[in-house]
């Protein structure tokens, strides 16, 4: 049922946002962190092993974020591709450092097996703000589609174009966070004008599958390996994770494409969004990392061997 609790405090209640609102929402995020430092920093020495590309600038002035892939250095037209991103949410901060930390220690092991392709931080402006959206308060992970209303989103998908056909696995990495609902849905709500429903947090790691392909096979051997690392979460009372049915142990279904879900870019055979959940009292920073680095080399170990078999 609707919770009782204060009136969002930007925005008329039942309201959806206009660009005053937008204007006040934006005025409020401040920058916490920086992506240069944290990022961009952690880019640089990569450079020395792989092909580091430039795929666009985010604009936002005064801002201005360069962005970056980084690709295998041995590129062969004949391989198949694998896509890991990272920070299409900004405030997920185990999904940017995770990426990054799967490429300097791992990645070069698939050297002459896949041509990989990292986007590790995808919003760089709502990284420094810890926030979900971009500027204009539009959930990236909602806009991969044509004409995409959001600078992050656009971007990917023409990284991508050229060879999204050939894409074997793409991998998202992502966070559930006690912020979902103590901010950022709240906030979802209030800029589309509708009553803000609470739900629960899940403790602990899952996957989101696409319920227009599901691979239930490719998944659990994502959960097994992540699973030696931190904890998988339970379904709730309902038999649910974040309002949908688990279909096995640490996996839920959305339609990927048509949510305008990232991990829905590319037809590829294999896909996965993962979340890892930082504020459990049962899992610290380095574990998160290390959850989204077991995540990313268990589902490429799992593709390669099953096209192996093929």
């Amino acid at each position: 049922m609707t919770t009782t609790r204060a009136p969002h405090p930007i925005g008329t209640p039942g309201v959806p946002w206009g660009p005053a609102d937008v204007a006040v929402w934006r005025s409020r995020q401040a920058v916490k962190r920086s992506y240069e430092a944290d990022v961009l920093s952690a880019i640089e020495p990569l450079r020395a092993r792989f092909d580091v590309a430039s795929y666009g600038r985010l604009d936002y002035a005064p801002d201005s974020y360069p962005l970056f892939a980084i690709r295998s250095r041995d590129w062969r037209d004949e391989l198949p591709c694998v896509l890991v991103t990272g920070g299409v949410h900004g405030y997920e901060t185990s999904g940017v450092h995770g990426a990054l930390q799967f490429v300097d220690g791992h990645a070069s092991r698939y050297a002459g097996k896949v041509n990989l392709i990292v986007a590790p931080c995808v919003s760089p402006w709502a990284y420094e703000r810890i926030q979900r959206w971009n500027a204009d308060a539009i959930d990236p992970n909602r806009s991969f589609r044509d004409n995409s209303p959001a600078q992050e989103s656009a971007a990917l998908l023409r990284l991508v174009e050229p060879f999204r056909d050939r894409v074997l696995l793409h991998i998202d990495l992502h966070e559930t966070t006690d912020s979902d609902e103590s901010e950022f849905r709240p906030a979802l709500a209030a800029r589309d004008g509708k009553p803000f429903v609470a739900d629960t947090v899940p403790d602990g790691f899952y996957l989101v599958d696409d319920s227009a392909h599901p691979q239930p096979d490719f998944q659990q051997a994502v959960i097994a390996a992540v699973a030696k690392v931190t904890h998988i979460a339970p379904p709730d009372r309902n038999g649910e994770i974040i309002g949908s049915p688990v279909v096995a142990p640490g996996v839920i279904e959305y339609p990927l494409k048509r949510l305008g879900l990232c991990a829905g870019i590319t037809p590829s055979p294999y896909k996965t969004t993962t979340e890892v959940y930082p504020d459990s009292p049962r899992a610290t920073a380095a574990q998160c990392n290390a959850a989204q680095v077991a995540a990313v080399c268990a589902a490429i170990d799992y593709v390669l061997a099953h096209r192996a078999g093929e």
